[in-house]
């Protein structure tokens, strides 16, 4: 269930066919930039502007004056950019996104509907199709003793090589309000994480992670 294609609709995302070449998807962190860079000049002028070198927005996305647009990134078409939102750079944002006032992207990829609504660090991470990130919830991406990042499942420990890397939130994902996501956090598909928690390893599909860290299965209806 680690698989990209287990936890993202690659349809959903200009980064779709790209991401399709990878097994996993943090696999794909150290492109992102390059992937931008070839896409933004093949954007259609008539639908996305370049509105300073190597940033392309859509013509039906809303742009607070205040936001900051760093190079290179893509903003899909009825994204919102609201104010004071911080766009560092190699960002990939998708349709109908909100990138919140005061909220910081670096190295990620946004499917489309992703919602950063409030105060969120989005760093090296990749966050699935209607993807949600409560206020205050954010992305760690690099450990404190700043060893490469391991992906814990279970008893195994995925080496990913990386120095760098947040989490991969699977499609639908809730993430509650102030947590904090660790160093290789990947979530499944449809899973729920409570507020104020600790996150850290793999999360599987369908699943709630509660308070405490307990892990159980979100009952079917």
């Amino acid at each position: 269930m680690l698989k990209t294609t287990e936890l993202l609709d690659l349809t959903r995302s200009l980064a779709g066919d790209w991401l399709r070449g990878f097994d996993y998807p943090w696999q794909a962190l150290g492109g992102i930039k390059e992937l931008i860079l070839r896409l933004g000049p093949a954007l259609d002028p008539a639908e996305y502007a370049e509105t300073a070198p190597q940033v392309w927005v859509h013509r039906s996305a809303v742009i607070a004056p205040t936001a900051f647009l760093g190079a290179p990134c893509i903003i899909g078409p009825e994204t919102e950019v609201r104010h004071c939102a911080f766009i560092r750079g190699s960002a990939l944002v998708g349709a109908g996104c909100v990138v919140g006032n005061s909220v910081e992207l670096k190295n990620v990829i946004l499917f489309d509907k992703v919602q950063t609504p409030h105060y969120n660090y989005v760093g090296d991470s990749i966050l699935g199709f209607r993807a949600h990130m409560g206020a205050g919830s954010i992305t760690s991406n690099v450990k404190s003793d700043k060893t490469l990042v391991t992906i814990r499942d279970g008893e195994e420990r995925i080496e990913t090589g990386l120095k760098k890397m947040g989490a991969i939130l699977g499609d639908r994902v809730e993430v509650g309000c102030n947590s904090v996501l660790n160093p290789g956090t990947v979530i499944g598909r449809d899973s729920s994480i409570y507020p104020l928690s600790a996150v850290r390893g793999f999360v599987p599909a369908g699943s709630i992670w509660k308070t405490g860290g307990l892990v159980i299965a979100r009952e079917t209806r």
